[in-house]
């Protein structure tokens, strides 16, 4: 059995979870204060709610039912967690004159290009920008999204592997190359 699957996700005070059962599987929503979170579970899986816990259950030993059993419990418990402390992610800009700035909510890139780029943060998301304009931080309740707007932010500048330059996660470590030699 799954060491991940078998644990029970504990549901805090404040989050409200509703399991319906659909033809695609059950769709659970979690819903707090801070906003309302919906996954659809496949139907080799099975949600049991008993009390403050939550249980995910294989209904057969298949091999897909096991595969899918400890994602969709972390990515459930992914889901509370979020909706109860949130989570963030860290950027830094690495560049002469290459930095970020915040327009009301919307971050505006000067990266080395001709023009600046803009980013405008979806619903749940809030942006913040830190040292010189260099480090921004993605905060929001869901981890997909904040993981999927850092890609796309990224993908603006990658870093480059001559002199290290662009937008990377805080603490990634780039390998870098020579450059050219001289001849001899």
């Amino acid at each position: 059995m799954s060491r991940i699957g078998k644990k029970e996700i504990t549901i805090p005070s404040g989050v409200e979870i509703t399991i319906e059962s659909t033809d695609l599987g059950q769709k659970i929503s979690v819903k707090s204060s801070k906003g309302q979170l919906v996954r659809v579970v496949r139907p080799e899986l099975e949600l049991v709610q008993e009390g403050s816990t939550l249980k995910v259950l294989r209904k057969s030993e298949d091999r897909k039912a096991r595969a899918l059993h400890g994602l969709t419990r972390t990515l459930i418990s992914n889901m509370v967690e979020g909706l109860t402390t949130g989570f963030k992610k860290e950027l830094d800009i690495v560049g002469v004159g290459y930095r970020a700035i915040l327009k009301g909510t919307d971050l505006d890139f000067q990266v080395g290009k001709s023009h600046p780029v803009v980013v405008k943060p979806p619903q749940g998301i809030v942006f913040t920008v830190q040292e010189n304009n260099t480090r921004i931080i993605i905060e929001g309740y869901d981890k997909e999204l904040i993981g999927q707007i850092a890609a796309n932010i990224i993908a603006i500048r990658p870093p480059e592997p001559y002199k290290g330059k662009g937008i990377r996660v805080k603490g990634q470590h780039i390998r870098r190359k020579a450059g050219k030699s001289g001849s001899k």
